[in-house]
């Protein structure tokens, strides 16, 4: 039986994390977040919403079958042919749960569905059902329910529950409630559904109007014992409540929150962003709560002087518990292949074999060009070599040539996906430009660029340049990362990463209309 004061954490950045705009993780990124997901020690990964595509099943199911610990769940609509994908995607994992959802809200029901409440109800009551002949475990969302007729929605839940549904999730999908409101509606919805005492209650909260944990944290309050959370708080649109931000609150504050608590691992917590980070391409702000670079910055004098005398001065957590690494000098130049393979496993990564050799020569490559190789830097350094898929396209060789009186020139070799090599050249604006520009003439593509962005893995001179680029192609988005010392190299890189993920999603569309989700 479940602790009453244990909340668990369902963790949804591989499902209503990947839906943000340019991020399209493959099956190996989602899986290396799945891993780490684990690692963390999570209650629920949402790997994917199977029906969407090809893609996004396979790696569903690839996680369900190797990832061990956290339950793993499918998302899927009403529809009897989502319900039957997410079981096939999910029927390999030793804890699998199938979560179906429908909107109870009028302007939902009358607007997107184009039906009737009672068809929304009728539609409930079979899919909860339908999945539960699948699956022991069932979760069911009404979406939209903060602006939805509370007593329809308690009515729909009811009948989830009669049908064997074992969480009811209550989503605050637009972003719309606050703490009050969000406290008040579940008190009431415990009064009006029979048997909601006696299953779960979660609550998935967006952040539109920057409440998302607040509300997370009322709902708990007020009895659920589920919340849906995503790494770095990404999301649709503004993003969900932050995974990181809701562990260490109630690790922080138990005081405060009548002694509830997580079984998550916050020392996972710091990691797990900056690998979420790197292979999505979005970058943590700076004044980010828990992980942002600031988080644990002082730049006031005063400040600065209480902390050095006393860290609880002005720190209300300490650095060590989220995991980050206070002791940054890892290795050097003339460290071995042994010694390399000890650091990345002290990081988590068990690397042998000819992945083992391929990492040394990266960081040789690396160690030539800096001091000293930090933690941070290894791990960049691995999650780029995640990101190297064989079937895409890649970055040969690159020359680029700069003078005052011309634009800058590029040639740019490059390996196509069918193995062949083709060479093309450009000038450009800057040299950034002109070695993209050069790249898409021996692709013999020509994709809209909407996004670049270079950030610095770590702080020095010799700091490795992060480069994430964001492509248009036939109405299909692409996003690429790579690292480097070389911004240019690191630019080209991720341009070709991210031209072989809109080239891949403009071949293989998704099979459905299933955008809109909880």
């Amino acid at each position: 039986m479940q602790d009453s004061n244990r909340v668990l954490i369902f963790d949804t950045t591989l499902r209503d994390g990947e839906q943000s705009p340019g991020i399209s993780l493959n099956t190996v990124e989602k899986l290396e977040i799945a891993q780490q997901l684990a690692r963390l020690g999570v209650d629920v990964i949402e790997a994917g919403f199977p029906i969407t595509s090809h893609g996004d099943a396979e790696a569903v199911k690839a996680i369900s079958e190797q990832v061990e610990g956290p339950i793993i769940a499918a998302l899927a609509r009403t529809h009897s042919a989502d319900i039957e994908t997410a079981w096939e995607a999910v029927r390999g994992s030793e804890r699998p749960r199938i979560h179906t959802f429908i909107s109870t809200s009028d302007i939902h029901i009358a607007h997107q569905l184009q039906m009737t409440r009672e068809d929304v109800l009728g539609q409930a009551r079979a899919a909860v059902a339908h999945a539960r002949g699948l699956c022991d475990d069932v979760e069911f969302s009404p979406m939209d329910a903060t602006r939805a007729d509370l007593e329809f929605t308690a009515e729909v839940c009811a009948a989830a529950i009669e049908e064997g549904a074992t969480t009811i999730n209550v989503p605050d999908t637009v972003g719309y409630t606050t703490p009050d409101e969000f406290a008040a509606y579940l008190a009431r919805l415990y009064q009006l559904t029979p048997g909601l005492d006696r299953v779960t209650l979660s609550v998935h909260c967006h952040n539109d109007l920057g409440l998302a944990v607040a509300n997370s944290l009322a709902g708990i309050s007020a009895g659920a014992r589920q919340i849906e959370c995503a790494i770095n708080g990404i999301g649709e649109r503004a993003g969900n409540a932050a995974l990181e931000e809701v562990v260490m609150l109630l690790k922080t504050r138990a005081d405060a929150c009548g002694g509830l608590y997580t079984a998550c691992n916050s020392e996972e917590i710091a990691k797990t962003s900056r690998l979420v980070s790197r292979l999505t391409g979005y970058a943590v702000q700076p004044n980010k709560a828990v992980v942002g670079r600031n988080a644990f910055a002082h730049e006031s004098g005063i400040h600065q002087d209480g902390v050095l005398k006393e860290r609880t001065t002005y720190e209300i957590m300490d650095a060590r518990s989220i995991g980050l690494d206070t002791n940054s000098l890892v290795l050097g130049k003339h460290s071995g292949r042994h010694a390399l393979a000890d650091a990345l496993s002290q990081l988590g990564y068990e690397v042998e074999g000819s992945a083992l050799n391929q990492a040394f020569k990266r960081f040789k490559e690396l160690a030539d060009r800096k001091k000293v190789v930090t933690a941070m830097d290894l791990e960049a350094l691995v999650t780029d070599e995640i990101r190297h898929d064989e079937s895409g396209y890649s970055v040969e060789s690159f020359s680029a040539t700069t003078s005052s009186e011309s634009k800058p020139e590029a040639t740019v070799s490059i390996k196509l996906p069918d193995g062949s090599v083709a060479e093309g050249s450009s000038a450009g604006d800057g040299t950034v430009d002109a070695v993209f520009q050069a790249i898409a003439n021996a692709a013999g593509i020509e994709p809209k660029l909407r996004e670049f962005r270079v950030d610095a893995v770590t702080a020095g001179e010799d700091a490795l340049g992060e480069t994430s680029v964001v492509l248009d192609l036939a109405g299909f988005s692409g996003a690429g990362q790579a690292v480097s010392t070389d911004v240019v190299e690191a630019a080209a890189k991720a341009y070709v990463r991210a031209l072989s993920n809109a080239v891949r999603r403009s071949n293989a569309p998704n099979t459905t209309d299933a955008g809109v989700t909880p």
